[in-house]
């Protein structure tokens, strides 16, 4: 038998049963469900309707009494029932009381405001206080509660800022010890290339990699995770570039640990005529905005003393603060068509990343005429870390850049990226990156924050190509909500943020798979204490 209920909803007809005979229809207007769909919705207009009319009932009584009853429980909890709105019974004078401004005089007297909840609430209980005197005393203990909480959050950041601006022992400890085998052991000398190899240097059928580094440590475990994953290490050709002290010690690291049949060629600064003879524009700028941040700035000290900025923008402000964002080792990259005019496609590496995959699949990239193949940092699962967009880094209250930019456009990363340099030489990215500069500098560093990536961003505007996120994994830095097996699953993992795995505050269960990289038994890590953990 079949069911027929009217569109109406106040007429069920029972009609003799067609089709399957164990599969009851029920029909309504000229649609079809299962039997079950039916009755249990019929079930539950029927609970719906007794429902509004107890409500209904016990409103009428109660309009007159105290509100014990279910009917005033919404009126308590305050949300719309059924297109109702009901009241809220929290007296006026609350609400007065915690919109008012803090008085910070009455802060001050800290023993007579409660310490804790339980220390609240027993005073709450002793003195039974009016709503005013209730209202007061809670918005004290949560106004100290939240200056105790900010306080120490900022203090968190100040540690965190010294402890990633400094040089562990460790690595200290490794760089001194390979500079002194390279004034004592020739072997630790060697020319890299050998002689045989320097034409792999500016060939374009092999794969091209850069990095630019003065952390010795760090090198090592990108290159050797590098080529450990390539499908074709006899192909691979990475340009290490560091400063003048760092030189050495880097020259011996890699004389004494080949990563054969990969090419590695090793080159200071001081080695490039271009940029030891007459202007550089980004080091000129660097020394500027050192001299800026010194004299307008005032260091972390200020940044720590300022009570009304909020703790995230203080730790933006003190990472901003990081010896590296001041280093030639991190402006380099705006320079690569000129460090390398016969290359037409490198891709550029940090030095706090961890290759696990092979990367040669990044030259069958069509880059359709784009400049900079890079992730972009606006969409992704993690809401923390894939969340960036231009008014992330760039000041859009300045007029400057707010007529100039979209907020909202998406953000893209350093950290691996695919540079086309051919299409590269046919712009002016280079000059509009020292442009931004030098505005930046003219409006007292008040464009964006400190760093690199922000006139970056401007500079190669318009000249992005996104690639899949797969290449290019972020946050291992930032937050240690990141798991070993999402980690596992992507081609490059990047330790951008403070806790690098070279040091202490690295987080422990992301930093075996940077560690993987290095050989403990080396006579120079064991010599260094250089741990696993």
């Amino acid at each position: 038998m079949q069911l027929h209920i009217s569109p109406s909803l106040r007429h069920v007809t029972v009609l003799p049963a067609k089709g399957f005979k164990e599969f009851i229809k029920v029909k309504v207007g000229s649609r079809r469900f299962s039997y079950r769909m039916v009755f249990y919705s019929l079930l539950f207009f029927t609970f719906l309707l007794r429902f509004i009319f107890v409500l209904t009932a016990v409103d009428n009584i109660d309009r007159d009494t105290k509100c014990s009853s279910i009917g005033c429980l919404g009126k308590r909890l305050g949300p719309r029932i059924l297109g109702r709105r009901t009241e809220s019974t929290v007296p006026e004078v609350i609400y007065q009381v915690l919109e008012e401004p803090v008085n910070q005089d009455e802060l001050q007297a800290g023993p007579q405001i409660p310490q804790t909840l339980e220390d609240f609430m027993a005073e709450i209980r002793d003195s039974r206080p009016d709503a005013k005197a209730f209202a007061l005393k809670l918005k004290a203990m949560v106004t100290l509660l939240e200056q105790r909480t900010r306080s120490a959050k900022i203090q968190e950041y100040l540690y965190r800022h010294v402890a990633s601006s400094s040089i562990p022992k460790q690595l200290y400890c490794l760089t001194l010890r390979l500079a002194n085998e390279h004034s004592s052991n020739a072997n630790a000398r060697l020319q890299l290339p050998s002689p045989e190899l320097i034409p792999a240097l500016v060939d374009n059928s092999f794969f091209h990699f850069v990095l630019a580094s003065d952390n010795v440590l760090a090198t090592s475990v990108v290159a050797s995770s590098l080529v450990y994953n390539s499908l074709h290490p006899e192909r691979v050709v990475l340009h290490i570039i560091t400063d003048r002290k760092t030189y050495s010690p880097m020259q011996a690291w890699f004389s004494l640990h080949p990563l054969t049949p990969a090419v590695i060629e090793v080159k200071g600064l001081h080695h490039f005529d271009w940029l030891t003879k007459g202007r550089v524009p980004v080091l000129e700028a660097m020394e500027k905005d050192q001299k800026v941040r010194s004299q307008f700035r005032g260091g972390s000290s200020a940044i720590v003393a300022n009570n009304t900025e909020k703790p995230y923008v203080i730790a933006a402000k003190l990472q901003a603060l990081s010896p590296k964002y001041n280093s030639p080792m991190n402006h380099i990259r705006i320079h690569l068509p000129e460090l390398f005019p016969s290359l037409n496609k490198v891709v550029f590496l940090d030095d706090d990343i961890v290759i696990q995959t092979d990367l040669s699949p990044l030259w069958d990239i069509d880059m359709r005429g784009k400049v900079n193949g890079a992730v972009e940092t606006c969409r992704g699962r993690d809401k923390f870390v894939m969340s960036k967009r231009f008014k992330s880094y760039l000041n859009f209250s300045h007029p400057l850049i707010a007529k100039s930019f979209d907020p909202n456009e998406c953000a893209w990363a350093y950290g691996m990226n695919i540079f086309d340099l051919e299409a590269w030489r046919k712009t002016t990215i280079s000059q509009t990156y020292h442009y931004w500069l030098d505005e930046n500098l003219k409006s007292d560093l008040s464009l964006w924050q400190l760093g690199t990536l922000p006139p970056g961003l401007i500079a190669f505007h318009g000249h992005i190509h996104v690639i899949d996120p797969f290449w290019h994994m972020l946050g291992l830095g930032y937050q240690e909500n990141t798991t070993i097996e999402t980690a596992e699953n992507a081609g490059v993992i990047h330790f951008n943020g403070r806790a690098k795995p070279w040091l202490d505050i690295a987080f422990p269960q992301l930093r075996p798979l940077w560690t993987k990289y290095i050989n403990f038994s080396d006579k120079f890590i064991k010599s260094c204490h250089i741990r696993a953990s």
